[in-house]
Protein backbone atom coordinates (compact mmCIF):
# COMPACT_ATOMS: atom_id res chain seq x y z
CA UNK A 1 0.00 0.00 0.00
CA UNK A 2 1.25 3.41 -0.63
CA UNK A 3 1.70 6.43 1.69
CA UNK A 4 0.77 9.55 0.77
CA UNK A 5 2.35 12.33 3.89
CA UNK A 6 0.48 15.08 3.87
CA UNK A 7 3.47 17.24 2.76
CA UNK A 8 3.81 15.53 -0.05
CA UNK A 9 -0.29 16.65 -1.17
CA UNK A 10 0.69 20.28 -0.84
CA UNK A 11 3.57 19.95 -2.99
CA UNK A 12 1.38 18.55 -5.80
CA UNK A 13 -0.92 21.07 -5.17
CA UNK A 14 1.62 23.79 -5.66
CA UNK A 15 3.00 22.24 -8.80
CA UNK A 16 -0.68 21.98 -10.44
CA UNK A 17 -1.22 26.12 -9.31
CA UNK A 18 2.14 26.81 -10.46
CA UNK A 19 1.21 25.37 -14.00
CA UNK A 20 -2.40 26.79 -14.05
CA UNK A 21 -0.76 30.24 -13.61
CA UNK A 22 1.47 29.77 -15.50
CA UNK A 23 -0.77 29.61 -19.08
CA UNK A 24 -1.73 33.40 -20.17
CA UNK A 25 -5.58 33.80 -19.88
CA UNK A 26 -6.32 33.70 -23.35
CA UNK A 27 -4.62 30.39 -24.14
CA UNK A 28 -6.99 28.81 -21.22
CA UNK A 29 -9.77 27.16 -21.83
CA UNK A 30 -11.81 27.61 -18.93
CA UNK A 31 -11.99 30.96 -17.20
CA UNK A 32 -13.08 31.26 -13.28
CA UNK A 33 -15.56 34.80 -13.51
CA UNK A 34 -12.58 36.36 -11.71
CA UNK A 35 -10.17 35.57 -15.22
CA UNK A 36 -13.49 36.01 -17.47
CA UNK A 37 -14.17 39.28 -15.89
CA UNK A 38 -10.37 40.69 -16.07
CA UNK A 39 -10.41 39.05 -19.76
CA UNK A 40 -13.33 40.96 -20.95
CA UNK A 41 -13.64 43.76 -19.03
CA UNK A 42 -17.13 43.10 -17.76
CA UNK A 43 -18.11 43.18 -14.08
CA UNK A 44 -17.68 40.12 -12.31
CA UNK A 45 -21.48 40.62 -10.76
CA UNK A 46 -22.88 40.87 -14.37
CA UNK A 47 -20.74 38.01 -15.60
CA UNK A 48 -22.35 35.39 -12.96
CA UNK A 49 -25.78 36.71 -13.52
CA UNK A 50 -25.09 35.87 -17.72
CA UNK A 51 -23.69 33.01 -16.53
CA UNK A 52 -26.89 31.76 -14.49
CA UNK A 53 -29.12 32.70 -16.75
CA UNK A 54 -31.14 29.31 -18.04
CA UNK A 55 -29.93 28.63 -21.64
CA UNK A 56 -26.32 30.31 -21.09
CA UNK A 57 -24.18 28.66 -23.70
CA UNK A 58 -20.37 29.76 -22.44
CA UNK A 59 -21.04 28.36 -18.64
CA UNK A 60 -20.30 25.43 -16.70
CA UNK A 61 -20.71 24.97 -12.99
CA UNK A 62 -19.32 23.47 -10.32
CA UNK A 63 -21.42 22.95 -7.26
CA UNK A 64 -21.43 26.60 -6.39
CA UNK A 65 -18.34 27.87 -8.56
CA UNK A 66 -19.49 29.11 -12.04
CA UNK A 67 -16.87 28.64 -14.83
CA UNK A 68 -16.80 30.35 -18.44
CA UNK A 69 -15.56 28.48 -21.28
CA UNK A 70 -13.76 31.09 -23.10
CA UNK A 71 -13.99 30.54 -26.72
CA UNK A 72 -17.87 30.06 -26.10
CA UNK A 73 -17.54 33.00 -24.33
CA UNK A 74 -15.66 34.85 -27.16
CA UNK A 75 -18.63 33.30 -29.16
CA UNK A 76 -21.26 35.23 -27.27
CA UNK A 77 -19.47 38.39 -27.03
CA UNK A 78 -18.81 38.97 -30.90
CA UNK A 79 -23.00 38.30 -31.11
CA UNK A 80 -24.12 40.37 -28.23
CA UNK A 81 -24.58 43.83 -28.97
CA UNK A 82 -25.09 45.13 -25.27
CA UNK A 83 -24.15 42.84 -22.15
Amino acid sequence: MLKIIGSDILAYRKVIEDRKNDLPIWERKVLSCEEAAAYSGIGIARLRKLALKKGCTFSMMNGTQVFIVREKFDEYIDKAREV
